[in-house]
């Protein structure tokens, strides 16, 4: 289940490949890759920096990828979060989640994005016209997380209010 925060831009095609290596017990991989977009909150977004607490963040993304592997029939998963300085268009995060059916794959795919867009401890600082500014968790991605039920609002553990 491997885990990695980095600045380095990833490649979906080499890490599903890697994923899927030599197990063919695995007949599905759902796959989430998030990116930068170029306007948020109806302001133009030229850049954006991503933060976080080496280790703490690490074992954040660990526990949520246990928990959807204690709900799901995972066989393997797969979370990279890119951290530093990031434009539109540029890959943020991606989340493969290998099982033997898809509706596993999709559901802990799913799962482990909803949990790890709120309590994954990362802070985003986007750069405007207007100046830099702090992205402030949504309301949407905490609604996406209560759906899970009553056991997610503190699935990863001590990762605190994350946006």
């Amino acid at each position: 289940m491997p885990i990695r925060v980095q600045t380095e831009d990833f490649d979906l095609s080499t890490e599903v490949a890697r994923l899927r290596a030599g197990n063919p017990a695995i007949g599905a991989v759902a796959s989430f890759i998030g990116t930068v977009r170029d306007v948020n909150d109806g302001a133009g977004v030229t850049g954006m920096e991503l933060e976080h607490y080496p280790g703490m963040t690490e074992k954040a993304l660990e526990a949520i990828v246990e928990q959807a592997r204690q709900r799901w029939r995972v066989i393997d998963a797969l979370v990279i979060h890119r951290v530093g300085p990031l434009k539109p268009l540029d890959q943020i995060v991606l989340v493969a989640v290998a099982s033997a059916h898809r509706g596993d794959a999709f559901a802990a795919c799913e799962f482990i994005m909803d949990f790890l867009k709120t309590q994954a401890p990362f802070w985003k600082k986007e750069q405007t016209a207007q100046g830099a500014r702090w992205v402030d968790a949504r309301v949407a991605d905490d609604k996406a997380l209560a759906r899970w039920g009553e056991n997610s609002s503190n699935a990863s553990g001590n990762a605190g209010d994350a946006a």
